[in-house]
Formats: structure tokens, C-alpha cells, sequence
């Protein structure tokens, strides 16, 4: 078989694998969050109907677009992401098989596996799951003293140390800012010319919240047990007692206080209020981001880590201004940082030595003697 040939072989074999594991990852994506075995059942089921699919209704790519985007047992719509996140994949596995050493392509297929999922699932519920971090932190560590080059190393327990010291930047560099955030950034304070409905109903471990025109789930409001959201009201009711006049309620994650009393939450159905002014507790970013730069840290070391911080920063920045210029922002929005180190990181993979050194020459003193008329 001629050399091109093998080469156009091997590519397709990793856009095939690709879309295999993109499949896979679209189980991961739909389950860990919502703390479902990703391997019972073993065989994807529609999100819909519940019943499992079939294996040749399953075929990454081509049963989406065979079924034209529908379970083929219920009819109901498979969105366009599943789809979307196996073209994703494949490609990514082909790009990384065209441009990396060969020896990384395994390392490097699992670390964007683990970006995949973790942007999706940030996107959607705002949280990156352990087994994403934490997992790929161990991951990264035990891939490079397998593979020590992926530090750069050829020794095996130095393969280790840089990537240790790879996660450890990453870790402690955005706990950094997370304190350093809270610190600053850590209240937002709201008056309202009018008094405001304030609304919170209990539902199982979990509460509803609506502030003005919008609604929240309570958990969101406090990512730390300390956190208190503080509101001035002009009436309150706690279910069917009515407070004094113009109270102020001071909420923790489990208890509400009103002067000298106290109640605790898991004991109400019901609190309403008008309220003129509200203290909400914030965070810069959340602690999940902190453990996924961490997990990029081991698998691409600590240039990579402060390549992908910025890149994201950046690239966060804008859209979040966008955001706020065309009018799509309220108060109370987030924006995950995730899937922005996620890009920072796929960017490093593929660009990073040159995007550096194209940094580095705009500030390069410029060569005299080659612009110089003699």
C-alpha cells in the first residue's frame, strides 16, 4: 500500500474513533450531572420516551442524520448537539492525528474528551463534575510518567513533577483569584425606586426564588456556607405570619434571621416580601473552574495553564461585553468560565508556540540594519 494511503487510512480511523467517542461523551454529558450511572444502562436511551435505542439507530453521525434528527421510536426531536458533539469530536481527533506527534495522540484525545464534556455541561448547568476534574488531574499526572514528553522530559519522574507542577499553577493561580475576587466583587447591592416582589417556595431540598422579573433556583444565590443575602423590605410574610414593618432578612444557605429570631428554611413552605434594597452574594467564578485548570495544568504543564487563563479571560471578557451591549445580561446572569478554558486549552494544543511567538514580535525591537536604504 502506497504511503499516502496509510496516511488517509489512519486519518479516517481517527475521524471514525472520534465520532465513536463523541457518542460517548454525549452519555456523559446527559448523565453526570444528573448523577446517572454512565454505564447502566449500557445502551443509550431517548431523553424523551426513556427507552433504550436500538444499535443501528445508535451509528454516531449517520442515525441522526438517517432519522432526521428524531427517535425513531417516539418521533420526538434529538436536538442538533448530540450531532453536533460527535462532528465535534471526530474532527478534533482528526486535527490532533494531522498536526501532533503521533505518541501523543492518545493523551491528548482523552484531555479533549474531558473538554468536551466539561463545556457542555457547564453551558448547561453551570457546574463542572469531579469526575471531570478531579479525575482528569489523575489522568494528566499518570499519562505523563507513561509518556514523560508530553512535559517535554524524557525522564519518566520528571514527566511527573512538571506535570504536578502544572496542575498545582493552574489550581492555585485561579484559587487566587477566586479569594481575590470575593474580595472585591463579592456583594452586589440593588436598590429599586419601587418596591420589588421578592418570592421564595421550598420544593424538596431545593427552592425557587423570584427577584423582580426573574427567577432563580435558591442553591445558585450561595456557593459558599458563609454567604448571606440580605433584603430591606417594607412587609414580609413567612409563610402565615406577617413580620413588623420595613423588617430586614438576613438568609443564610439553611436559615433566614429577622432581628432577634430566627427560622429555619427546611421548616417554611413560603416566604414573599416587597422589598426596596437587596445584598446578593457572588462569586468571581466557581470552584469547578479552579479543579478544570488544574486538570489542563497536568495533562499541558504551567505555560500552557497561563496561556489557556488568558486566552479565556480574554475571550470571556468580549463576549460577556457583547452580552451586556446588546441588552441580553441581568443581574443575576452567569457566565461559565469553562467552556473558555476548555478553548484556551484546545488553542494551546494547536497554536500556542506560535500564537506566543506572534505576541512576542509585536513587541520586538525592529531589525535596523534589515530596513536600513543601504
Amino acid at each position: 500500500m502506497p504511503p499516502d494511503a496509510y496516511l488517509v487510512l489512519f486519518a479516517v480511523a481517527a475521524f471514525i474513533l472520534g465520532a465513536c467517542i463523541g457518542s460517548f461523551l454525549n452519555v456523559c454529558i446527559y448523565r453526570l450531572p444528573r448523577d446517572l450511572s454512565v454505564n447502566n444502562p449500557k445502551r443509550s436511551f431517548c431523553p424523551h420516551c426513556q427507552k433504550q435505542i436500538k444499535w443501528h439507530h445508535n451509528l454516531p453521525l449517520i442515525s441522526w442524520l438517517a432519522l432526521r434528527g428524531k427517535c425513531a421510536r417516539c418521533g420526538a426531536g434529538i436536538p442538533f448537539r448530540y450531532f453536533g458533539v460527535e462532528l465535534l469530536t471526530a474532527l478534533l481527533f482528526l486535527a490532533v492525528w494531522l498536526t501532533q506527534p503521533w505518541v501523543l495522540a492518545f493523551p491528548y484525545y482523552v484531555l479533549i474528551s474531558l473538554l468536551i464534556v466539561a463545556t457542555f455541561i457547564d453551558f448547561d448547568f453551570f457546574i463542572i463534575p469531579d469526575e471531570i476534574t478531579w479525575g482528569g488531574v489523575v489522568a494528566g499526572l499518570t499519562l505523563s510518567l507513561a509518556l514523560p514528553m508530553m512535559m517535554g522530559v524524557t525522564s519518566p519522574l520528571s514527566g511527573l513533577l512538571w506535570s504536578l507542577a502544572g496542575a498545582a499553577t493552574g489550581y492555585f493561580l485561579l484559587w487566587g483569584v477566586v479569594e481575590a475576587g470575593k474580595l472585591a466583587f463579592g456583594k452586589k447591592r440593588l436598590r429599586f425606586d419601587k418596591p420589588a416582589t421578592f418570592t421564595w417556595h421550598r420544593r424538596g431540598d431545593e427552592a425557587d426564588v423570584v427577584l423582580g422579573d426573574e427567577t432563580m433556583k435558591w442553591s445558585d444565590l450561595f456557593a459558599r456556607e458563609k454567604d448571606q443575602l440580605i433584603l430591606k423590605c417594607t412587609s414580609a410574610r413567612l409563610d402565615s405570619r406577617d413580620l413588623d414593618e420595613n423588617p430586614t432578612l438576613l438568609f443564610h444557605y439553611n436559615k433566614v434571621e429577622c432581628g432577634t429570631e430566627t427560622w429555619d428554611l427546611e421548616k417554611l413552605d413560603e416566604i414573599s416580601a416587597q422589598i426596596t434594597e437587596v445584598i446578593i452574594p457572588r462569586e468571581a467564578m466557581g470552584f469547578g473552574d479552579v479543579k478544570f485548570i488544574a486538570a489542563i495544568g497536568a495533562f499541558l504543564g504551567w505555560k500552557a495553564v497561563l496561556f489557556t487563563v488568558m486566552a479565556g479571560s480574554i475571550t470571556g471578557a468580549a463576549i460577556g461585553l457583547a452580552t451586556i451591549a446588546i441588552g441580553q445580561r441581568e443581574y443575576s446572569a452567569k457566565i461559565p468560565f469553562g467552556p473558555y478554558l476548555a478553548l484556551g486549552a484546545l488553542l494551546w494544543i494547536f497554536f500556542g508556540p506560535e500564537l506566543i511567538g506572534w505576541y512576542l514580535g509585536l513587541f520586538a525591537a525592529p531589525d535596523l540594519a534589515a530596513i536600513s536604504p543601504n
